[in-house]
């Protein structure tokens, strides 16, 4: 089986190069993603995969930072214009993006498998040097860009898809893909868990592309590990507006209010029990400078080692906020915008992936685990698959890369995407291969 996956997937080497150039051209960030969702949903049907679209794949309630709805449905009436698959588009209406595909062989443990699909708010760059311009894939959607690699995600999880079709007789159990919208913010894994596609699962396997500088020279590693639990929060203090020279005393200053928790939300103590974060990375508040302002707003991140390191930056945080407020007078909200949890990739999941690998004479590197950075809410997954009995682990696929991620000039070597083609489905058949009656 596993000498079969790997013709398919070398085969398919030049599809994946044309599917991977066509979603980062018209790359579509959080929610936006209508679309990318509609080919991928088309693509899994074609295939002879159930498909779950729209509203099916997300709890509504769950989703975290949607955009405001005049801004999904201008995109929507756009990409009625973009090739969008006139099936499955309307599902995505009002930004219900994400597609979920199953492939039932039968009794047998149930692998899913998380691909996010989203680009980011990055202006890509338009110069001959950079190679999706030159070459006439750049993107056509102003501030999308898929600067973090999630084309290729996409890109990898259809072409799991078509080979896990074609020998899904040699399987034992159930394929659930899972084309997740908006991981960029960590805004869209945790609804999805929450719509409880991640019950009954028993093995969770993600990706994500990694540059190859400063890394063994294979293509990829089983797991990785310790990405940051986040919580992303807007804050809003309002307060009452006065005349600065003639009446200050009837004002109620919430650009004070904000000020005095921006410089003690960064008072606050670090934790002995692991790395902690906390970043301001916008305060807009005022109207002039003869007006007392009566609003400000921030937008403020929160980061620990552990989930639990996490919650004490958010307890201490919404303590430091609501006493500015009332030392000023203020009133003041929260908005959660994005969250993950912490993650651990099983060592027994990955030392099986290596050691298939090794069998069939495939490069292997010497560390297991990667240091995973930054925040994944492939987490949420993860936690739900663990804390059921379940095996998980989050896979780093090695390339050359252009830029590093979340740069505007960010592009890959395009061989990454038959090696995670590869990845995917040879764990994936050994998961799931038949006894030996």
């Amino acid at each position: 089986m596993i000498p079969e996956i790997i013709t398919l997937a070398e085969a398919m080497e030049a599809k994946l190069i044309s599917c991977r150039r066509d979603l980062h051209k018209y790359a579509e960030s959080g929610w936006f993603e209508m679309r990318t969702s509609s080919l991928i949903a088309r693509r899994l049907k074609d295939l002879g995969y159930e498909v779950l679209v729209g509203c099916d794949v997300c709890l509504d309630e769950a989703r975290m930072g949607v955009p405001e709805e005049e801004k999904l449905e201008a995109h929507y009436q756009k990409v009625l214009t973009q090739g969008a698959d006139p099936e499955f588009v309307e599902a995505t209406r009002g930004g219900h993006t994400g597609v979920i595909g199953i492939l039932r062989c039968g009794e047998g443990p149930t692998v899913a498998m998380r691909f996010d699909i989203d680009a980011l708010g990055v202006v890509e760059a338009t110069d001959e040097g950079h190679r999706p311009a030159k070459e006439g894939f750049g993107s056509v959607n102003p501030g999308m860009m898929h600067a973090c690699g999630h084309d290729g995600h996409a890109t990898i999880g259809l072409g799991v898809a078509e080979v896990l079709m074609a020998i899904r007789q040699q399987l034992a159990g159930t394929v659930k893909l899972i084309f997740q919208p908006s991981e960029e913010g960590v805004r869209g894994a945790k609804s999805i868990v929450e719509k409880g596609h991640l019950d009954g699962v028993d093995y969770l396997l993600a990706s994500h592309v990694t540059a190859s500088a400063g890394l063994e020279a294979v293509p990829v590693y089983p797991g990785a590990s310790g990405s940051l639990a986040t919580c992303k929060y807007d804050v809003t203090f309002k307060g009452l507006a006065a005349h600065a020279g003639g009446s200050p005393h009837l004002g109620k200053n919430a650009l004070v209010a904000a000020a005095n928790a921006v410089m003690n939300l960064y008072a606050i103590s670090r934790h002995g029990g692991g790395a902690t974060r906390l970043n301001v990375g916008t305060l807009v508040a005022g109207s002039g400078r003869n007006v007392i302002a009566d609003e400000a707003k921030m937008e403020i991140e929160l980061r620990g080692e552990t989930t639990e390191l996490n919650a004490y930056m958010v307890e201490k945080a919404e303590r430091i906020l609501k006493a500015s407020a009332e030392m000023y007078d203020c009133e003041y909200s929260l908005r959660l915008m994005g969250a993950a949890e912490s993650q651990v990739s099983d060592e027994a999941l990955c030392l099986r992936f290596r050691d298939v690998l090794a069998s069939y004479g495939m490069p292997v590197p010497e560390k297991l685990i990667l240091r995973a950075g930054g925040s994944e809410d492939v987490s949420y997954m993860m936690n739900r698959v663990q804390e059921q009995g379940g095996q998980a682990t989050f896979m780093r696929l090695v390339t050359d890369m252009a830029a590093g991620a979340h740069n505007r000039r960010f592009d890959f070597d395009e061989k990454v995407l038959v090696n995670g083609v590869k990845a995917f489905c040879m764990l994936t058949a050994d998961l799931m291969k038949k006894p030996v009656l």
